[in-house]
């Protein structure tokens, strides 16, 4: 089935070739990066994550821990910045400031996950959010740790949610949209029911379904061939979406799908 809000694309026939054309070339301009994530039983997924924004061509990028993690942590190999931990080892309430600091900083938040299940961090990083109106990606754990605050961050204009299907299924029903995501749904109804969802809702969602990567905003749908969903789950495709996403902010759908060839 065709629509006219579905864009294919393959690796052969990019959509929007220009857009890695128009990548700064100088360091200065090419944007900077705060990754949040981590807990006292592990960071890989952000130490992955700084090498690959670093590899996708961001201008800089820092990483804010839990200070936990700071006898494990070799500063020279990440630019980091310690915040106070809770009694779990994940990031405390009093973690906040420093965030704030970070997040003034930087042009874009990259949310990785493994930041552990404590409410106390959920809440710190949803008061972050509702302060700051910064490009934000959320992808893996992290999405799970902000549920209780989905329908604020759909409503979020420049919030970019990578996420599995699993977790689309709960998006919707945390709103109570009037269609069920289904692991045995057509592509062409997931196109179709993410044109409908992203003109309700400002965000942007980028899912995996049958070998295929989709990208919606504002009603227009994307799909890429995707033949190796762990690059996905492990936060790398998030990484390099936000470097796009932040060096083309007017262009989020092209910057996007563009980031997938």
């Amino acid at each position: 089935m065709n629509f006219e809000f579905w864009h294919k694309q393959t690796t052969q026939q990019p959509l929007f070739p220009n857009i890695e054309w128009q990548k700064p070339e100088q360091k200065n301009l090419a944007g900077k990066l705060l990754i949040i994530g981590g807990n006292k039983m592990g960071f890989a997924a952000v130490a992955e994550a700084y090498n690959d924004a670093l590899a996708a061509g961001v201008g800089a990028c820092k990483v804010l821990l839990p200070d936990a993690l700071k006898p494990v942590v070799d500063k020279l190999a990440l630019d980091c910045l310690f915040a106070p931990s809770n009694t779990s080892g994940g990031i405390s309430k009093d973690a906040l400031p420093i965030a704030e600091a970070g997040l003034t900083w930087a042009d874009c938040l990259l949310l990785i996950g493994d930041t552990g299940r404590n409410s106390e961090t959920a809440i710190t990083l949803e008061t972050l959010l509702t302060k700051s109106n910064k490009l934000t990606v959320i992808t893996r754990d992290a999405t799970d740790l902000l549920r209780a605050n989905i329908p604020q961050l759909l409503q979020r204009p420049r919030t970019i949610l990578v996420v599995t299907l699993a977790q689309l299924q709960k998006i919707f029903q945390a709103v109570y949209y009037p269609k069920t995501i289904l692991f045995s749904m057509q592509l062409s109804t997931l196109v179709e029911t993410l044109h409908k969802f992203t003109i309700t809702y400002p965000c942007t969602l980028m899912v995996f379904h049958q070998n295929q990567l989709l990208v919606a905003n504002n009603g227009s749908v994307s799909s890429t061939p995707w033949n190796d969903p762990l690059i996905i789950w492990r936060g790398s495709v998030a990484t390099k979406a936000a470097v796009y996403a932040l060096q083309h902010q007017s262009k989020l759908f092209e910057a996007l799908t563009a980031a997938l060839v």
